[in-house]
């Protein structure tokens, strides 16, 4: 079963637009406490290990934003390169998902 980006329910998109824009809230709020945390330990591994977690919640972030932009413009749903319908349990799994499962497999190389 395939999610048709042109024709999809707008009340899963509605239930999906909600739960990003928490999800997004609760990332940006990560964010702002990691970029708070100002202790510096003297251990290297904790400080990697921050840096980690800074880099991880970005892309959270990142990927949230373009799910919640691709729902605005009305591509959510569709693969970027193929331009067909990305399975709707990708997207149940992945909704932040770009690509459709034999696109991503290309673009990861």
């Amino acid at each position: 079963m395939s999610v048709d980006h042109r024709t999809v329910d707008q009340g899963w998109l509605a239930d999906l637009r909600a739960s990003l824009a928490e999800d997004f809230a609760t990332q940006t709020a990560r964010l702002r406490e990691l970029t708070e945390l100002n202790a510096d330990t003297g251990d290297p591994s904790e400080a990697h290990n921050r840096a980690a977690l800074l880099v991880a919640t970005r892309r959270n972030i990142e990927q949230i934003t373009g799910a919640l932009s691709r729902i605005s413009d009305g591509t959510y749903g569709a693969c970027k390169k193929c331009h067909q319908n990305i399975p709707a349990e990708r997207l149940e799994i992945l909704p932040h998902a770009q690509f459709c499962v034999s696109c991503q497999a290309k673009h990861n190389g």
